[in-house]
Parts: structure tokens; C-alpha cells; sequence
């Protein structure tokens, strides 16, 4: 019997700190730096995100939403034999956010890593984690997105700072005699690496180069429309399926214009799109789990549909993945 793997169980976490655009102009422009509201929506669709306090780590957010997964899906810790955390912002240099999560969660025992592919992270993770299951190297996955991008962040770019925010993500996913993850399409092209980068690093006890976020807004939009089409529909042809079979798009919640024009290229109407940048900004690897979770609590998606999930993120990385919920 072939064996499978499946959700069964997404959960999620923001932290209480929620900054609408009108909060963060008011604090930009203290800083000399000049934007508006009209602006940042009409650009990016962005209207509130959620920034961690001081003292708050990415592991912190994962634990949270690796609870509500885990409640999700009637499991506890100690059911849990793999943990993948999809991270660009890690408690620390190492050991990997993973094993701190898992320890924090009493999950001790089973392999536990993190995955770095920015903004593609989470689907990277999911498909990885498929693999094991897949082959018998694990039973039950708990697979995570969690970031803290509001530290790495140039308060001085207004291009760059409105459209990040922090949050956590996460899924249970089982071995299972049913299908559930369908097929998975991974790429990256390291030509890219400058359009969307963090170009420091600890050397020596200081930093080296810049810690903080850059990104060619222009360049990185031209690459993502085009490429997510590609992944959708190597994704879509490995699972011997077609546009139409699709019931929902979940898609990296990095700016409405970049999702629209996926849908538009997939012949998705919008209604058949999960949004949540609106109110989460881009919260990278975190963006994917963080929306889905919020569409199943919601009611809006429902077991047993197709979803295809798809992002882009610095690298230049990106994936799509088919799922049956």
C-alpha cells in the first residue's frame, strides 16, 4: 500500500503588537522618513501587520502556533517524531530554531531542522517533510513558519519597511493511506541573490557588511509573476491535474498586485484566492501557514478541497505545492 502523508491539523500565532499603516507613518515620520496610508495600500494591499516585543524570538511565535496545529489535529508533543521550522530569522546563529521549539514543546526525541528559503521556506519545509513520511523516515510532522522580520528591517527605507511583519505558522501532517500532498515543484536560481537580501553576518563578535533588509521591489516583481506560473503548472501536470481542479490558491501573502496577477495568469477568479496580507503584511515563511490556517478556522476552506500553494522569496528561491486538505 502506497503510503501518504496529510494535514490534520493547521494552527497559527501572531503577536499582540498590531501597527496599522497609520500607526507606523506617525512613527516613520519622527524618523524624517515620509509615507502615507494611500500609499503603502495602494501598492501592496497592506493595511495592519503585527511586530514581537522585545524579548520575544521566532521560536516563541512557533511554539504557539505548533500548540494550536497540534490541538488541531488531537496530537500531542510527544506524538510529534519530526520538526521543520521554515525560518530567515532564528533565535540564534545555532543550534537551529527547531530544536529549540522542540524542546520547548516537550517534543524531544525525534530529528528536528530548520529550512532557510526566505519567503519559499514553508513550502520547501512541506515538501521535505512529505519526502520523509513518504519513505517511512518519519509518522507525524510538525512543519513551522515562523518569523521576526521587524528586526531586520531599514526603518530609513520606506520601500522596504511597510511591508513586513512577524507572525508564525503551522501544519500537522501525518502518514496516511489517502493522498493529501500531491505533487511539489522546488527551484532557486542563485544569480539572483542581490534583489532580495540581508547582506551582513557575525564576525569576530561584530557585524560585518549590513544586517538590515534589502530588496529591488521592481526586480523581484517581474521575477515572482512569471515564476509561480511556472511552478504552479509543473505542480499542477505532476499530479496529472489542470487549472480548473484547483478549489483555492494560497499563495505567499507578499503584495495583492504580485497575487492578482498569479490568479489572473492561473484563471483563478479572486474569489478563489485566501488574502490575509491585509492585515499580516508579508510575514515570509511564516505567510503561507499563517494564511491557511486562518482560512480553515474561518470556514472558508474545508477538508477534503485542493489547494495549490505557491511562493517566492530571496535566493531568488521558489515552489508550489497540491494538496488535497
Amino acid at each position: 500500500m502506497k503510503r501518504y502523508s496529510r494535514i490534520t491539523g493547521t494552527g497559527s500565532y501572531l503577536p499582540p503588537r498590531r501597527l496599522t499603516n497609520a500607526d507606523l507613518v506617525t512613527q516613520l515620520a519622527a524618523a524624517g522618513v515620509e509615507t502615507s496610508d494611500e500609499w503603502i495600500v495602494e501598492r501592496t494591499g497592506i493595511r495592519a501587520r503585527h511586530f514581537a516585543d522585545d524579548g520575544v524570538f521566532s521560536s516563541d511565535l512557533a511554539l504557539e502556533a505548533a500548540k494550536n496545529a497540534l490541538q488541531a489535529a488531537g496530537r500531542s508533543a510527544k506524538d510529534v517524531d519530526l520538526i521543520i521550522v521554515a525560518t530567515s530569522t532564528p533565535d540564534m546563529v545555532f543550534p537551529s530554531t527547531a530544536c529549540i521549539l522542540q524542546n520547548k514543546l516537550g517534543a524531544n526525541g525525534g530529528a528536528a531542522f530548520d529550512v532557510q528559503a526566505v519567503c519559499s521556506g514553508f513550502v520547501y519545509a512541506l515538501t521535505v517533510a512529505d519526502a520523509m513520511i513518504q519513505t517511512g523516515a518519519a509518522k507525524c510532522a510538525l512543519v513551522v513558519g515562523a518569523e521576526i522580520f521587524s528586526r531586520i528591517l531599514d526603518f530609513k527605507d520606506r520601500t522596504t519597511c511597510v511591508l513586513f511583519g512577524d507572525g508564525a505558522g503551522a501544519v500537522v501532517l501525518e502518514a496516511s493511506d489517502k493522498p493529501g500532498i500531491l505533487a511539489s515543484d522546488l527551484h532557486a536560481d542563485g544569480k539572483h541573490v542581490g534583489i532580495l537580501c540581508v547582506p551582513g553576518h557575525v564576525s569576530g563578535g561584530a557585524i560585518l557588511g549590513d544586517p538590515l533588509l534589502k530588496m529591488d521591489g521592481q526586480a523581484v516583481f517581474k521575477l515572482a509573476v512569471g515564476l509561480l506560473e511556472s511552478a504552479a503548472r509543473a505542480t499542477l501536470a505532476k499530479a496529472n491535474l489542470t487549472d480548473a481542479d484547483i478549489d483555492w490558491l494560497v499563495p505567499h501573502q507578499a503584495n495583492i498586485r504580485i497575487m492578482q496577477s498569479t490568479a489572473r495568469k492561473l484563471k483563478l477568479s479572486m474569489d478563489k484566492v485566501v488574502v490575509t496580507v491585509g492585515e499580516h503584511g508579508n510575514t515570509s515563511a511564516a505567510s503561507i501557514p499563517l494564511a491557511l490556517d486562518t482560512a480553515v478556522r474561518a470556514g472558508q476552506v474545508k477538508t477534503g478541497e485542493t489547494l495549490l500553494l505557491e511562493g517566492v522569496g530571496g535566493g531568488f528561491t521558489w515552489g508550489a505545492l497540491l494538496l488535497i486538505l
